[in-house]
């Protein structure tokens, strides 16, 4: 085996990535191609936006990978590949609707399953959402899910209320969204005595999987069985209806797989590699999708209404203008923003043009990661329940306790971002600003990035070929950025105080020593690979990761940034004042150099 092609047909567009064994028996990226995705009218047919971006790798090659009947597979007479994977995420991805009996306990288990299997959770039902019946009946109607997860009940307990969650479902009757004639599927993870119940009284309504229960205690959370059912289910009930993916599952013999499913098993697959606490994002065009792998725990979520492209005026709804625009550090009408961004929605596939549509592109990106990581932040958290043991099931719907998120920044050791506007940003150091700004990271933290977007195709190949899989991605996929040092704690950037004073002592014996007033930022040459030791010494009231105003010795890795030094407080706050908030924009801007200068002489 000597080459192996991989595409992702994403949500607006088809990226195709040639991978091949060189001379030493290393595994290593070859070329790209790309093309816009075809799911909907006038061409629904997928395979149309492969080819194309296929053709293009064949243009730059010389090579021959296409006939009439598809890619040609495996290669022979020096034409073809040796192994096609694909991922998808197009015409909405997996849509489903999940349901559970009490909405903080297993309807939650249940969402985070689902997640955690590559879907986009349209809703959660569970009987105690405060929703009257006839209303959750309509919703589920309106959605139109593409599968339904049916959880709730433990082990051995009572089956009414599950049995009630059943009786709503049955009442809904959907409608698949694609291919109408065939039995919606539904997968029941519930308590293992309510199967007869349910099985007999849904009779032949729905496509059913019965699979272990996702909550046998309370005290136990039991994700596997589900998420392979949902795979199973996507694989033959689902992907057979959408535009074409019939025939682009005959052109490769390793399952389809949903493209943020790809992405999360590549962020654990750096949690691995480093064993350290992960943080991660795809940020898409029609959806923004946050992993985090944290003392061996992996959740991810999708926020399907916040997305680069199909989705960016969603962020602008949920966010607001203004807090878009606090992230510009040039003057510009805000309406003239909102009319930008319109255009934007309309044109999915357009790339900025101007800098300044580069920088509210930017801005955009900074709150759809913000947002993002507060639903996250809502599922990374302990189960519910498990201090109430012992008493009935009914007992629960009195009282709930409702814990904040294990997740602390200041453990979170790496971070990293795959996506379009993430993976082609035309500097790094935007990327870098980009995660810095939209999570508001705290302490010290690795940053990386995906080169050119290929995550995706990673994470699929590394169920059939894992040791090329690894080898592309620590040698031609991941990008580090460098580290950021940027300690907890609020500043007032108008008193000139020291935050933290920082000693950093080279490979080669030289050593830089820097104090970093409040509302100041700086980067530090470091290459990729390279290492330095850093003495961290942060004034009272901050913490680095040690404790309030207690100093951290520690080794920090360079990258195509460098070390940056973050004294602007965190959580970040922007002043008020137009003027002045523009022109510490400008100021951190210039620090870093992430943007051309002129685009501030232009705009005064």
């Amino acid at each position: 085996m000597s080459l192996i092609l991989a595409t992702d047909v994403g949500s607006t567009t088809t990226k195709a990535r040639l991978f091949k064994l060189m001379e030493n028996d290393e595994w290593r990226f070859l070329i790209s191609g790309e093309a816009p995705t075809t799911v909907e009218a006038p061409f629904e047919d997928v395979t149309m936006g492969v080819r194309n971006a296929v053709g293009e790798i064949e243009e730059l090659t010389g090579l021959r990978l296409l006939s009439e009947s598809g890619i040609i597979t495996p290669s022979r007479n020096g034409e073809g590949v040796d192994l096609y994977v694909t991922t998808s995420s197009a015409g909405g991805g997996l849509q489903m609707t999940v349901a559970g009996v009490i909405k903080t306990m297993t309807a939650e288990s249940a969402e985070r399953v689902a997640l955690g299997a590559g879907a986009i959770v349209m809703d959660t039902l569970a009987t105690d959402d405060k929703r009257k019946v006839f209303e959750q009946i309509q919703r589920i109607r309106y959605l139109r899910p593409d599968m339904i997860l049916l959880a709730g009940g433990t082990d051995g307990g009572t089956i009414r209320h599950v049995m009630k969650m059943a009786e709503i479902i049955s009442s809904a009757n959907p409608t698949a969204r694609l291919g109408r004639q065939f039995r919606l599927p539904l997968v029941f993870a519930g308590n293992v005595e309510a199967r007869e119940p349910v099985k007999e009284f849904f009779g032949g309504q729905f496509a059913m999987e019965m699979v272990d229960n996702i909550r046998p205690e309370l005290e136990m959370e039991n994700p596997g069985p589900a998420r392979d059912a949902i795979h199973k289910c996507f694989m033959e009930h689902v992907m057979s209806h959408a535009p074409g993916y019939d025939k682009l599952m005959t052109w490769t013999e390793v399952p389809i797989m949903p493209t943020p499913g790809a992405e999360g098993m590549m962020f654990q697959q750096l949690s691995q590699l480093y064993n350290e606490n992960v943080l991660g994002v795809g940020l898409g065009g029609a959806t923004t999708n946050v992993y985090s792998v944290f003392d061996g725990r992996f959740v991810r979520t999708v926020s399907a209404n916040l997305g680069m492209s199909y989705s960016i005026c969603n962020v602008l709804k949920e966010t607001g203008i203004e807090n878009i625009v606090r992230w510009l550090p040039i003057e510009i009408d805000p309406f003239d923003v909102i009319n930008r961004l319109r255009n934007k929605m309309t044109r999915p596939t357009a790339i900025p043009q101007t800098l300044e549509n580069l920088m509210i592109e930017h801005a955009v990106a900074r709150e759809a990661l913000r947002l993002a990581f507060l639903h996250h932040k809502f599922l990374a958290r302990p189960l519910r329940g498990v201090q109430v043991k012992g008493r009935d099931i009914g007992d629960m719907f009195k009282q709930m306790s409702f814990e904040e998120t294990y997740l602390d920044m200041l453990k979170i050791k790496w971070i990293g971002g795959t996506g379009g506007l993430l993976s082609h940003a035309p500097r790094r150091v935007q990327s870098a600003l980009m995660l810095m700004d939209g999570f508001s990271i705290e302490g010290v933290t690795r940053l990386a990035q995906d080169s050119v977007f290929m995550m995706p195709h990673l994470g699929v190949l590394s169920t059939v070929r894992p040791k090329a899989a690894l080898e592309i991605f620590d040698k031609d996929c991941l990008v580090r950025l460098g580290t950021s040092i940027a300690p907890r704690g609020e500043v007032d950037m108008e008193s000139g105080s020291t935050v933290m004073t920082v000693d950093i002592k080279m490979d080669d014996g030289t050593t830089i020593e820097e104090n970093m007033p409040a509302g100041t930022i700086k980067v530090i040459t470091l290459r990729e690979r390279q290492t330095a030791k850093v003495s961290i010494s942060p004034e009272k009231g901050f913490d680095i990761g040690a404790g309030l105003g207690r100093g951290l010795d520690t080794e920090v890795e360079g990258g195509v940034v460098g070390i940056i030094l973050d004294a602007r407080g965190k959580p970040l706050v922007l002043p008020e004042d137009v003027e002045v908030r523009i022109a510490k924009l400008r100021e951190w801007n210039r620090a870093l150099d992430a943007y051309p200068d002129q685009v501030y002489k232009r705009k005064g």
